[in-house]
């Protein structure tokens, strides 16, 4: 993967991306994603945010190599720090983290999504965390993917402002997957059920304190979730 040919899962990401955006990719790693997007003509300008130091010289090198230096713009920034008023941002980009991450940094720095219109996010554990984010903070799903790539399953999550109610089944597994019930998706959740049934197996063999029975009945519920989704 470089600035020029991007891996399947960054490629997913680019194709919710509205022509015409601008753009923040927030940990940016080398900033392929904002170079492939304006090489194509997809975007003008970009922000490229990185909070550790490596990436965020890593990305400045890769925007100066592709010439690309006057349209992307590379912060050293904690989060959605990396967002100022000036650069007029409508889209934002987040890829690479866990759900729980994600929606922390969303939370972080809600005041920069004043102008924003469009999140494309990419977890790659704990989905639901992102979604439960949206839904309490009036953003609702516009569509999701998912994809496998060197033997690990991605989700992309595209959300724009507005609200909308979602079933305990819509916010584990993703409405626009459910409905969709690609090869990938059903992997995914086989596999997640599978190892559930591990886990109960392991806690019902074990002496159940307080905390060990909830546990049980918790993860209880959420099998009998997904395998009804699965048989339906």
């Amino acid at each position: 993967m470089n600035a020029k040919r991007l891996s399947e899962r960054l490629a997913c990401v680019a194709s919710f991306v509205k022509p015409g955006s601008v753009l923040a990719d927030i940990g940016s790693d080398h900033a392929y994603l904002p170079c492939w997007l304006i090489q194509n003509s997809r975007i003008d300008k970009a922000v490229a945010g990185e909070v550790v130091r490596g990436p965020y010289e890593s990305a400045k090198r890769n925007v100066a190599k592709e010439g690309l230096g006057d349209r992307i713009t590379v912060r050293l920034a904690d989060g959605l720090q990396a967002i100022m008023p000036e650069d007029g941002v409508d889209t934002v980009t987040i890829a690479g983290m866990g759900g729980t991450l994600i929606a922390s940094i969303l939370e972080a720095g809600a005041g920069r999504l004043a102008d924003v219109n469009r999140l494309i996010l990419q977890p790659n554990v704990h989905a639901k965390a992102i979604r439960e984010w949206g839904a309490a903070n009036g953003w609702r799903l516009i569509g999701e993917a998912i994809l496998k790539e060197d033997r690990k399953l991605y989700e992309v999550l595209a959300m724009e402002r507005g609200h909308a109610a979602y079933s305990p089944e819509e916010m584990l597994m993703g409405p626009f997957l459910m409905n969709e019930r690609t090869e990938p998706f059903l992997e995914k959740w086989q596999g997640e059920a599978a190892e559930i049934s591990r886990v109960l197996d392991r806690l019902s063999s074990s002496a159940q304190s307080p905390e060990a029975s909830e546990k049980h009945r918790q993860l209880s519920e959420t099998k009998e979730l997904i395998e009804r989704v699965l048989t339906d």
